[in-house]
């Protein structure tokens, strides 16, 4: 595929996940204890993705979505805008690192059992190429290497629809049981 078929095949992509999540009642939000019991880490996703669950508001914030989970898998797509420059006029670190942390710790999510969860203890990021507001869509995408009883490994990249590297990221994730609702 030339990478003006992938960034069209990219967006109708991003389009009908986001209609999908608005049309089953998606929203920016927190989902309640009640609404993920029970749910393997990859069910929430694919509720997430449904629009049964609401997603983040980190999301809205930085204007990038969801748009594909598999077991050990999540990729996300989002496009750097002026609003996402730093001082000295270019994309802030922070959006990088948002934007691999989320679909590192996504991907490690997908993993979950129910009754398990995660959070981020170490994160690693490169940043290999400027992108900047004429860049365009880009994906995150993140794979899990390794998922055990107490740490999880992944790693994630940021590319553009030619293939390129912008930046790519390791993380180290503390993986506990999620304590019992208390009546």
């Amino acid at each position: 595929m030339t990478p003006d078929e992938t960034l069209a095949l990219w967006n109708k992509e991003r389009e009908t996940v986001v209609a999908r999540m608005l049309a089953g009642g998606g929203k920016p939000g927190l989902a309640r204890p009640d609404m993920v019991a029970g749910k393997t880490g990859l069910e929430v996703m694919q509720a997430m993705l449904a629009g049964a669950l609401p997603f983040p508001h980190i999301a809205d914030t930085l204007d990038f979505s969801l748009v594909e989970v598999a077991p050990g898998k999540a990729v996300f797509q989002g496009t750097p805008q002026l609003k996402h420059y730093n001082p000295l006029g270019t994309v802030h670190g922070g959006w990088y690192a948002t934007l691999l942390d989320s679909a590192l710790g996504c991907a490690v999510h997908t993993m979950m059992p129910a009754g398990r969860a995660y959070t981020t203890a170490e994160l690693g990021v490169n940043i290999v190429r400027a992108a900047s507001h004429q860049t365009g869509p880009l994906r995150a995408i993140g794979t899990v290497i390794h998922c055990g009883r107490q740490l999880a490994t992944a790693e994630a990249r940021i590319v553009g629809p030619d293939g390129k590297l912008y930046a790519h990221a390791t993380t180290t994730c503390l993986v506990f049981e999620v304590p019992a609702a208390r009546g």
